[in-house]
């Protein structure tokens, strides 16, 4: 599985982006993806978790109401669209892959990790 994740930027305090997820293989569709990131000198946090069907998401407290994820399973995609961004959204974004079908916060569970897009937010 390889997991490709784009959509990043430079944008203004309360502007919008969304990030996208691509993968290859066919076992995408049976599992929880999720995004994590990591802004300078931080540790990688959970941001959303969206599970294998697309019925049950999960959000860090600090994005909750700002961001939404969402999946096309005929398209091998997650999406992450993030809205009234804040500069403390500024960070690094990583797409990742589970090995089960539920939303673990949890970093360790997530086996396949695409590349990493970066998101800055300017005031």
């Amino acid at each position: 599985v390889q997991l490709q994740a784009f959509g990043g930027g430079l944008v203004q305090v309360g502007d919008s982006l969304r990030l996208s997820c691509e993968a290859s293989g066919r076992t995408f569709r049976r599992y929880a993806v999720a995004w994590f990131r990591q802004a300078p000198g931080k540790e990688r946090e959970f941001v959303s978790g969206i599970n294998w069907a697309g019925d049950s998401t999960a959000y860090a407290d600090s994005v909750k109401g700002r961001f939404t994820i969402s999946r096309d399973s005929a398209k091998n995609t997650v999406y992450l669209q993030m809205n009234s961004l804040k500069p403390e959204d500024t960070a690094v974004y990583y797409c990742a892959q589970s090995q089960r079908g539920n939303i673990d916060y949890h970093e360790g569970v997530y086996v396949y990790w695409g590349q990493g897009t970066l998101v800055t937010v300017s005031s």
